[in-house]
């Protein structure tokens, strides 16, 4: 019985925090996390007004030469025409959809890729997260877009590039993977003094702030003296013992 009063009362608090979070328009806002993932979007956007344009002149140059050809199209023709538009850009205006890249894909590319893919992976992860973590990845957004800058001056091949890739093409996914395999109704049980969603926050908040330690360094330009020897983050994958990468 106090097993399912606890449980009760967690989904209760769960139900309130997701409701105060739909109130301010947290984390299920579909907005973007930083501007990498904001322009590979609005790329996208591009893409597909450029389809539609391209459609609606094709269609109505095609409707201009039978009119030529017929001598008139008449009144059906002309509704036909606009029938055609409207389909276009109904079917155009929402492709081609902005592909989600999968964790393998993150780390592929150049750094301003890296930085783009990881914010848009991170985006898709949002809703899956318990409200602190979402929290925290919505506001490493704003580092990504710094640390992206920075490293577009740095050699690709430079020590500080692959591990930074370490860091964020790697580690950061890893970590959100290894969470969501546990299943829901464990992530809120204490193990090892702590829950999964607990360890979750903290290890993503000792990215965020591992991130904008390497940010500082690279734009002091202090690459020659930059060591982000991985520190694991107190965090080290592969015990058994760690809730968080049981699943």
């Amino acid at each position: 019985m106090n097993d399912i009063t606890h449980d009760s009362d967690r989904i209760l608090r769960e139900a309130q925090i997701v409701r105060d979070d739909n109130r301010a328009g947290g984390r299920h806002r579909k907005v973007s996390i930083g501007q990498g993932s904001k322009r590979i979007k609005r790329t996208n956007w591009v893409k597909r007004i450029r389809n539609v344009m391209i459609a609606i002149f094709a269609i109505w140059v095609a409707g201009g030469i039978a009119g030529a050809i017929l001598n008139g199209i008449g009144v059906m023709g002309v509704m036909a025409l606009a029938l055609m538009t409207v389909i276009a850009v109904a079917v155009l205006a929402n492709y081609p959809k902005v592909k989600i890249p999968k964790r393998a894909d993150i780390n592929k590319g150049d750094a301003r890729q890296l930085v783009g893919k990881t914010e848009l992976w991170l985006e898709s992860q949002r809703l899956a997260l318990p409200p602190p973590a979402a929290k925290v990845v919505e506001d490493m957004g704003v580092q990504l877009d710094a640390l992206g800058l920075q490293l577009e001056a740095v050699p690709q091949d430079h020590p500080a590039t692959r591990e930074v890739r370490q860091l964020v093409g790697e580690t950061l996914p890893e970590m959100i993977d290894s969470y969501r395999k546990i299943p829901a109704n464990l992530r809120a049980e204490k193990r090892a003094g702590a829950t999964p969603d607990q360890q979750l926050t903290e290890g993503l908040g000792k990215i965020s702030k591992e991130i904008d330690h390497v940010t500082r360094q690279l734009a002091e330009g202090s690459l020659d003296d930059l060591a982000v020897k991985h520190r694991y983050l107190d965090y080290k994958y592969g015990d058994p013992a760690d809730p968080v990468k049981e699943g």
